[in-house]
């Protein structure tokens, strides 16, 4: 399962440590102005070494478009992305070859596939791999432009520091004319210094911490997602927690919502210069499984990084108890970095979602007018 989405479709491919990775990308319509330097702007969002917070691996990731576009627009053939791996050091998980690091995939991975396991940095299991999930997720964004969809993820929490969800003061600066994004990716500044303290001292101490990201999507038309098996809220929670060190989401209300009762929580259907909306907005933009034209809004939660700078306790592959560490550079906490790749995880599957939509309207409803 390297694959995700059903019209737009996204493969990715290679490991941590091997020559590159990259990512196919079949579905994305003919005419789409490729913008360059917004992808690049995307990937210097996630690549490493870009601060004192996150891993100093130092990688340009610059991406190389191999197929699929001509003269600047996507021609609707497949759309293969290509980014060269530049400073892995191998050596520094030299000592992993055999040993299984604690709440990483080094077991499963060992397990399932019955010894045969890409142990420098990790393989496919590195974090390393979500950089062609950006470099896709550019793709679907500017295709997303169309409609007007804007798509903004922001550091909501760093261990115990944290914003309140949702946060009007934090997204109102968030999608503001000219916004600049602080180090940890958190819109309210005086938070975002804190965060970035805290990060600092856990990384001294050779140790990690998770967080949250909240992500909010505005002007997505109604009418996306589908009604039992392919419900927008369920294939977006899919794709976000597909990504490394996710551990939890919920979307609108979330789990506050089951204090509240029906008369509490329930959005009010309400009409303004003849355009339908809600008066509250607890299901997070979508109702049934498909958008209903509010802000989509949803959170997730990630883990401190496994692989830690300080010993533990774990055993080998010969099952026998053994010390390990981790060794060379690791991110203290996935946040900063993390923030780009939700938000191209959630613009794969609204591409996708878009497309399905578009197919129904053109082969099932073709004289049916839709407002």
């Amino acid at each position: 399962m390297n694959h995700t989405g059903q019209l737009f479709r996204v493969s990715t491919f290679g490991e941590s440590h091997g020559a590159g990775i990259g990512a196919l990308v079949d579905g994305l319509p003919a005419g789409v102005f490729i913008d360059l330097e917004f992808i690049r702007q995307e990937m210097q969002r996630r690549k490493p070494g870009q601060s004192a917070i996150v891993t100093q691996r130092t990688e340009e990731d610059e991406v190389q478009i191999l197929s699929g576009v001509f003269e600047q627009y996507s021609t609707g053939a497949p759309i293969a992305l290509w980014i060269a791996n530049q400073d892995a050091k191998s050596k520094d998980y030299s000592h992993l070859k055999d040993t299984f690091r604690p709440s990483h995939a080094d077991f499963t991975y060992h397990q399932k596939y019955k010894g045969f396991r890409d142990y420098q940095g990790g393989g496919r299991a590195s974090a390393r791999e979500t950089a062609a999930r950006v470099a896709a997720g550019a793709l679907a964004k500017l295709w997303l432009n169309q409609f007007g969809v804007q798509i903004k993820a922001y550091t909501s929490q760093i261990g115990h520091i944290g914003l309140t969800y949702p946060c009007p003061e934090a997204e109102a600066l968030l999608f503001a004319a000219g916004y600049q994004e602080h180090i940890t990716r958190c819109p309210i500044a005086e938070k975002g210094d804190e965060m970035e303290l805290f990060i600092k001292k856990i990384r001294k101490e050779g140790d990690t911490v998770g967080g949250l990201i909240t992500c909010v999507v505005k002007n997505v038309p109604v009418g996306w997602g589908e009604p039992v098996f392919g419900k927008l809220h369920a294939e977006l929670g899919k794709a976000i927690l597909n990504i490394h060190a996710c551990k939890g989401f919920e979307y609108g209300s979330g789990f506050a919502g089951v204090a509240m009762r029906g008369s509490q929580h329930n959005d009010i259907l309400t009409t303004q210069s003849g355009k339908i909306s809600t008066q509250t907005n607890h299901s997070g933009g979508i109702q049934g499984g498909i958008s209903n034209g509010e802000d989509i809004y949803f959170r997730a939660a990630f883990k401190p990084v496994a692989t830690i700078l300080q010993p533990q306790n774990s055993i080998n592959t010969q099952s026998q108890p053994v010390t390990v560490a981790g060794k060379g550079r690791h991110d203290p906490c996935v946040i900063p970095r993390a923030v780009p790749i939700v938000e191209a995880a959630t613009a794969m599957v609204l591409a996708d979602m878009s497309l399905l939509f578009l197919s129904q309207q053109q082969h099932f409803y073709p004289n049916k007018a839709t407002n």
